[in-house]
């Protein structure tokens, strides 16, 4: 309650769902995402729980009990940013700073997918998915850590994928802006236990297959599907929300995450092709590909190009 809590691309899909769970718990809320309008919407949802968090604070206060007012009233602040420009992250850190305060809680959700095989992938992609999914992390940390350090308190977030822990076929610019994503945060957690700056926490989020539409048509073997079905979204959140409400370094949703990314790290790599056949996964990114390519198709043919 009362923490500065900034969250990247929040206007969709996982981000906002966190800018909801944060605003129950009475955060000041700071919203970046590169779209104005669904920024704008989060917003909105945010302040309709502020208020209903305010009313609920009156009746107590009416009640008698004086401690409820103070963490009522807080607001809901929000900047068009892309994350992937270096100068755009710095120049609106620096407003957030003048305007609203420190930030204490920097949650790195911001993501994009290319959706192409490599060889069909243009090149300007893949150094988009690199710079949003990866280099974003640096930007944002190297804006808020300083004053993070100086205080000794605050809590980095890192929205990474399981695709950061393991890989798959087709998808190479996000598994590897993934993986970058997972490597940045864990040096960086060692830097601050080197430091000895125990007052400052890190969480690793590492979701399986997310239901947003992110990787819409992604499918593993059809026997399989029941037992590792996509996951719901507000769960995921509750999950990672539960996560970084008890300082806990890491979060693999669901469990059986853990299991693979254990048995990839011991087995021969012909076991992991075999294992990834077995489930389907191997190819599971197949179908999703196929399908941006045909709206791209359809896209194209729509606009005469």
């Amino acid at each position: 309650a009362g923490q500065v809590c900034l969250i990247t691309g929040a206007g969709s899909g996982l981000g906002r769902l966190f800018a909801l769970e944060f605003a129950r718990r009475r955060a000041l809320l700071v919203l970046w995402d590169i779209n104005t309008q669904s920024n704008e919407e989060t917003a909105g949802m945010v302040r309709h729980i502020l208020r209903l968090l305010l009313f609920s604070c009156l009746c107590s206060l009416v009640d008698g009990e004086k401690d409820a007012l103070p963490h009522c009233g807080l607001q809901v602040y929000t900047y068009t940013c892309d994350v992937g420009k270096r100068e755009n992250v710095y120049s609106t850190a620096e407003r957030v700073r003048k305007e609203v305060g420190e930030v204490s809680v920097l949650v790195n959700n911001a993501g994009v997918v290319s959706g192409h095989h490599l060889l069909e992938c243009p090149d300007e992609l893949i150094e988009r998915t690199m710079m949003v999914n990866c280099h974003a992390h640096f930007w944002t940390t190297k804006a808020f850590l300083p004053k993070m350090l100086e205080m000794n308190h605050g809590h980095i977030v890192t929205v990474a994928s399981s695709l950061g822990l393991f890989s798959t076929a087709g998808v190479e610019d996000y598994c590897a802006s993934k993986f970058g994503a997972v490597g940045f945060h864990e040096s960086l957690s060692h830097e601050l236990k080197a430091a000895e700056k125990d007052g400052i926490k890190t969480t690793l989020v590492c979701p399986y297959l997310v239901d947003t539409g992110m990787f819409r048509g992604c499918r593993i073997r059809k026997e399989i599907e029941p037992f590792l079905p996509p996951l719901k979204p507000e769960y995921c959140v509750k999950q990672a929300m539960r996560a970084i409400l008890t300082d806990q370094p890491m979060i693999c949703t669901p469990r059986l995450m853990y299991m693979v990314t254990f048995m990839k790290s011991i087995l021969p790599f012909e076991a992991v092709v075999c294992m990834y056949r077995f489930l389907g996964a191997d190819k599971c990114m197949y179908p999703f590909i196929a399908q941006r390519k045909q709206a791209t198709n359809n896209n194209e043919a729509k606009n005469g190009i």
